[in-house]
This record gives structure tokens, sequence and C-alpha cells, in this order.
């Protein structure tokens, strides 16, 4: 049980060397890049966990769309 406490507890100077960590691995110009990267993958997820809402519109008719394809 004191493993699984001790995981969740980050203080600063753990955090510092994960920040040099990533500097290390990824270098400084890939970084920004991989932030933006990663928010626009938890905007779309959010985006996706969110029911759809669909349009209200009117029902089309079967001979308009057949009228549509005689036409082309």
């Amino acid at each position: 049980m004191m493993s699984a406490t001790l995981l969740g507890m980050i203080g600063a100077w753990q955090g510092v060397i994960i920040v040099i960590a990533l500097l290390l691995l990824f270098g400084g110009k890939k970084i920004p890049e991989l932030m933006k990267g990663l928010g626009q993958g938890i905007k779309e997820f959010k985006n996706a966990s969110k029911p759809e809402e669909e349009p209200v519109s009117k029902k089309e008719d079967p001979a308009e769309k057949l009228e549509e394809k005689t036409k082309e």
C-alpha cells in the first residue's frame, strides 16, 4: 500500500528531473510541437465524448432524390 501512495506524490525536484529528461530526449524545439499535439488530442477526445446533437432538418423526399439522380 505504501508504494501506491508514493506514486501519486510528485514533488518539485521530481518535476525538475522530468523536465530535464524531456529536454534531453526531445530537445527544446520539439517540445512545443509535442505539447500542441497533446492539446489537440485532448480537445478531440473531449469533443468525441460529448453526445452529438443532430440538427433538425426537413425530411428528405425520396422522389426528390430520384429527380436529382435522373438530372445527372
